[in-house]
């Protein structure tokens, strides 16, 4: 069995994960998440979905990263496709 880096726990369904050369050994997905996932720089969440990284920095969603000044980002395309449709009905 192999023990868990996080939480210390001995479980025979213990999984590892290699990343950027280094193994982790985890008995399951949160204590990955709570040792491997970057941090927001802005609200302090985990980032575990896609995110957002722009200058070196993770951020969870395009939102948080505009707080801190990143331009040209999104969550989701399709708010500029309907803006510029919007803006051409108005022309």
């Amino acid at each position: 069995m192999a023990k868990c880096e996080v939480c210390g726990n001995d479980y025979y369904l213990a999984f590892e994960i290699i990343t950027a050369g280094n193994k982790h050994v985890f008995d399951c997905f949160e204590c990955a998440i709570h040792k491997l996932a970057p941090v927001c720089k802005v609200c302090g969440c985990k980032v575990i979905g896609h995110g957002v990284e722009a200058k070196a920095t993770f951020y969870c969603c395009a939102h948080c990263a505009r707080k801190d000044g990143v331009e040209g980002v999104d969550d989701h395309v399709w708010g500029k496709e309907r803006e510029t449709l919007e803006n051409k009905k108005l022309k």
